[in-house]
């Protein structure tokens, strides 16, 4: 064999070995991981209906919630007023969490499934269910210290 059909197999030995995970999964649907809406708040609402109608929330709820935390600390703006004209608050741990208590069967299902690492969780949603009053936030979780 001449060195150019050594190179040439080698070249297509190595582009075979790349393809073969392709090639594997080709026709197979990818398969959206399986939330659940099983919390009191959601199983208690006759109409079972988030802020946003369901696919802007799937495909955009980032997008908002970063908006609402711009509007909130920025501006001081509480209020949201949703595409059906009603207003909600602007609150990611009243609003949002409020129906979506379950946060390891709703939220990271979606966001595992899709390798999105939160950090919405070093201030919100950490809430003590024997004291609700009282946040449970370590010093590695505060953002940002006051001035003496």
């Amino acid at each position: 064999m001449t060195k150019k059909w050594t190179i040439g197999i080698f070249i297509v030995i190595v582009i075979g070995i790349f393809a073969v995970p392709f090639l594997v999964n080709a026709g197979q649907p990818e398969r959206d991981p399986e939330v659940s809406y099983d919390t009191p708040q959601i199983n208690a609402m006759e109409v079972k209906q988030c802020i946003e109608p369901t696919e802007y929330m799937k495909e955009s709820h980032m997008v908002l919630l970063d908006e609402w935390r711009n509007s909130v600390v920025r501006d001081g703006n509480y209020e949201y007023r949703s595409q059906s004209g009603q207003i909600y608050e602007m609150s990611l741990d009243e609003t949002c969490l409020g129906c979506h208590s379950n946060q390891a069967d709703f939220c990271d299902k979606c966001h595992e499934y899709s390798s999105v690492e939160l950090y919405c969780w070093q201030c919100h949603g950490n809430v003590d269910t024997e004291n609700p009053e009282a946040t449970i936030i370590t010093d590695d979780d505060v953002l940002f210290t006051e001035k003496a």
